[in-house]
């Protein structure tokens, strides 16, 4: 397992309270928008932390850190990623959250079934019919829908979100919702805007602005009227 990078943040799925983030690099996407490009591939650096130290750095700052968030890349790429979460809650018996974009729904099965996580994040990139375009790679769109459908079927907390990258339109995003909410409910879904990442010009996607405002709350009253309890973030 290759921890990159360490940072505290606020748990943004329980306001007041404080998670220390670790990044895991890898990923098997490469969105265009991806803010976390520089680790998204293999990683050269020596700056790698043991498992251990994360564990005893989060034990030590108990009393100030509510849990932790394990984000990427992609996480579940890694099979020693339930070890590290048993060591955890062993260890600390601190919240556990998971992001992930739902391409290996054996192990998100695998650590919602140990209890070794209490909540889960998950990336729906776009429509069906867009994924591929999206995340510049080949998905397996039965997988996202395995996934989906583990999540939803859990008893642990979640959130289904995207990124509105300019790339997608109101009509794709209301594709994506009612492909979302086709099996069932849908406890929560976030409605993300995007921000380009001011990275080195690799996809003239880039140069397409954000859409406005207006036109995200537009697109979310309508997603509403499919998924109820969806949000916006990030305007």
């Amino acid at each position: 397992m290759q921890i990159v990078g360490i940072t505290n943040n606020s748990f943004v799925d329980y306001p007041g309270h404080i998670a220390m983030v670790v990044f895991l690099a890898g990923c098997n996407m490469n969105c265009y928008y991806c803010h976390n490009r520089d680790i998204i591939g293999k990683i050269k650096s020596n700056v790698v932390y043991a498992p251990e130290v994360i564990i005893r750095n989060l034990d030590e700052k108990k009393d100030f850190l509510d849990g932790i968030v394990i984000t990427g890349g992609e996480p579940s790429l890694y099979a020693d990623l339930p070890d590290f979460m048993r060591e955890i809650k062993e260890k600390t018996k601190k919240l556990v959250k998971l992001d992930t974009n739902g391409t290996n729904p054996e192990m998100l099965k695998l650590v919602i079934e140990e209890k070794l996580i209490d909540f889960v994040a998950m990336d729906i990139k776009a429509p069906p019919n867009k994924y591929d375009e999206t995340c510049s790679a080949k998905i397996d769109i039965k997988n996202i829908e395995k996934s989906i459908n583990i999540i939803k079927n859990s008893n642990i907390d979640y959130e289904f979100r995207t990124t509105y990258a300019p790339s997608l339109k109101e009509a794709d995003i209301i594709k994506l919702a009612k492909w979302l909410a086709k099996s069932g409910e849908v406890k929560k879904y976030a409605l993300q805007q995007y921000r380009n990442p001011n990275v080195q010009l690799i996809d003239n996607r880039l140069l397409i602005p954000a859409h406005p405002k207006e036109y995200l709350l537009e697109t979310l009253d309508k997603v509403k009227e499919i998924i109820p309890n969806s949000i916006v973030r990030g305007i």
